[in-house]
């Protein structure tokens, strides 16, 4: 069975005189999803003439003055997740029908999604995947098997195959996933894509059909790093009913400091990998080297045997708990995935809660092992089988490939899979790990890696100039990098301040407003840091310093460090210098 338009009408083939952004990307995705002809990768593609009406509301609105920083963004949205007028089957086209409880198309669009079409995104359609995100694959669904972008041979990587091969094919700009077990991580790397899965419960699923409800992430795949960031943005907090709903905390680490430490794994824990991706993987430590962080090797055994809990072990049960009940007598049921999911069924409720213990465990063990590294970089997974060889083996290769994915949620971390070359004949990705909370982390390593600027994921927080010891190549920057702050850019201050040397170790200097005109212009920079990260700073200030507002050149204000006024009358002018670094290089 192959995906179908939602009515079987004729694309739409009229062309405006006065074509806008929107209805042109719009048009251009139509025109390559003929072109390569890969009926596998939709299960409901909407008509082009609802897409292009959707994409021609958006060029009115841009027209009227909206904002909207995703203006004419194609999406492919997993078929496991709620849009407004079509149906859901989780590739199961009997759930989408009585007696599933799900009868006909859904009436509401998922939050996740709702927020990238009210930033000007317009959903194409619904794709492909492992039958209710079951799979790393891409084959388990009677849909049919969506094969690889480019080696067509090979599996596309489940469970959101059909989301990244959309993008990868070059038909969607941005690919919704889910990801439980690394459907958002796996497909990214089989298809040369950026796939950001967030800590557990920053994006709502809301409207998404459960796998593991309490492991359930909704991702996004791109071709570049800076989209994927801008669309995860988009959907972060966009649901705040959202019942397993995690907002950013106070002290978020805002930004990576400029030599993170980075663990990797030891020689024993690659030994999953084929030879290919193994010397791929090594090539991807001596990159991270390049870049200016520190390489620490550290045992990640205990991860990878909490990884096993998912599928070996009771936490099954929430796969059951999903949609045993229905899976039970689906007619449609993929067998794989059926016996997959059965075997939670008789699952005791003291096993349940024992692992659920087991990992509470693991995930602190996790932590001891990753103390004193920012990141933990990682294979996104292990080999790029065929499609006849994961048919001919659909278990055991699957579980292979989750590998290295498996325990990330189940340990409440966060991931950003990247490409990383090619192994094989084929495409190559690695993934950075992070702490939960620390996605910004992961997102700046992997700017990085990738030779691009890296852009903000969290958008909260203060920022504060700093004019002397915080100042980058200054003795106390490494408080601000420790607090995770994120540099923003270099500033220059009115002329209402003065500069002067202070008598403090290490030294420093005071800045003090003066009044317009009887100072100079300071030259110095600002840096974001969270609420938490800020208080924590202000709580170990010591005197004479001081925080307050600071008037830039520009007219606008800051916060910004400052001194006492009677610390300042006791200091050496040092104002005509223009700024802290400069004072120092004429030895003042």
């Amino acid at each position: 069975m192959t995906g179908t338009t939602m009515d079987g009408v004729a694309s739409e083939t009229r062309v405006s005189t006065a074509v806008g952004v929107a209805e042109a990307r719009v048009r251009a995705a139509y025109a390559r999803i003929s072109e390569v002809d890969r009926p596998e990768v939709w299960i409901t593609l909407l008509p082009e003439h609802v897409a292009l009406e959707a994409a021609r509301t958006v060029d009115a609105r841009r027209a009227a003055g909206a904002v909207l920083p995703l203006a004419g963004r194609t999406v492919a949205v997993k078929d496991n997740i709620d849009v407004a007028g079509v149906p859901t089957t989780a590739a199961c086209p009997s759930y989408a029908t009585e007696p599933a409880g799900r009868p006909g198309p859904a009436t509401v669009t998922a939050p996740a999604i709702q927020a990238l079409v009210d930033a000007g995104a317009v959903v194409l359609g619904k794709t492909n995947l492992d039958q209710f995100a079951t799979g790393l694959v891409g084959v388990r669904s009677p849909y049919g098997a969506v094969r690889h972008a480019t080696l067509p041979e090979r599996v596309s990587g489940g469970s959101s195959s059909g989301s990244a091969v959309a993008v990868a094919l070059g038909i969607a700009d941005i690919g919704i996933g889910t990801d439980t077990a690394g459907s958002g991580r796996v497909p990214a790397a089989f298809g040369d894509l950026v796939g950001i899965k967030t800590t557990l419960g920053l994006v709502p699923t809301t409207g998404v059909v459960p796998a593991c409800r309490n492991y359930d992430v909704v991702t996004t795949f791109t071709r570049d790093l800076e989209l994927g960031v801008l669309a995860t943005r988009t959907m972060t907090g966009a649901d705040p009913l959202d019942p397993v709903r995690r907002p950013w905390p106070a002290g978020v680490r805002l930004g990576l400091r400029s030599v993170p430490v980075v663990a990797v794994p030891r020689d024993e824990d690659l030994a999953s990998l084929s030879p290919g991706w193994r010397d791929a993987f090594d090539a991807s430590v001596l990159a991270v080297r390049a870049v200016g962080a520190q390489v620490r090797r550290v045992d990640i055994s205990g991860m990878l045997s909490a990884a096993r809990l998912l599928y070996d072990g009771a936490i099954v049960a929430e796969r059951y708990e999903a949609v045993g009940a229905f899976l039970a007598d689906a007619p449609d049921a993929d067998p794989t995935v059926r016996s997959i999911i059965l075997a939670g069924r008789d699952t005791p409720a003291h096993a349940y809660v024992s692992d659920r213990a087991r990992l509470a465990v693991a995930k602190v063990e996790a932590a001891a092992v990753l103390d004193g590294c920012d990141l933990l970089l990682l294979p996104t997974t292990t080999e790029h089988p065929t499609i006849a060889a994961v048919q001919a083996d659909p278990v055991a290769i699957n579980r292979r490939l989750g590998t290295y994915t498996n325990f990330v949620n189940l340990l409440d971390m966060a991931a950003v899979a990247i490409p990383a070359g090619a192994a094989d004949g084929g495409p190559f990705g690695v993934t950075l790990v992070s702490r939960a909370f620390d996605d910004q982390l992961a997102v700046d390593l992997a700017a990085r890696l990738l030779g691009v600027e890296s852009a903000p994921l969290v958008e909260a927080g203060v920022d504060v100039l700093v004019v002397g010891a915080h100042l980058r190549g200054q003795p106390l920057n490494r408080e601000l990098e420790e607090l995770g702050a994120r540099f923003r850019r270099s500033v220059t201050t009115s002329d209402a301040y003065r500069l002067v040397a202070l008598d403090t170790q290490p030294r420093k200097p005071g800045l003090l407003r003066v009044g317009p005109g009887a100072g100079a212009p300071i030259v110095g920079e600002v840096w974001r840091l969270s609420a938490g990260a800020l208080g924590s700073m202000l709580a170990a200030l010591p005197s004479p310093m001081m925080l307050g507002q600071v008037e830039l050149e520009d007219g606008s204000w800051v916060v910004g460090f400052g001194c006492t006024a009677e610390a300042g009358t006791a200091g050496a002018d040092i104002t005509a210098t223009g700024g802290w670094v400069e004072a120092l290089r004429r030895g003042l």
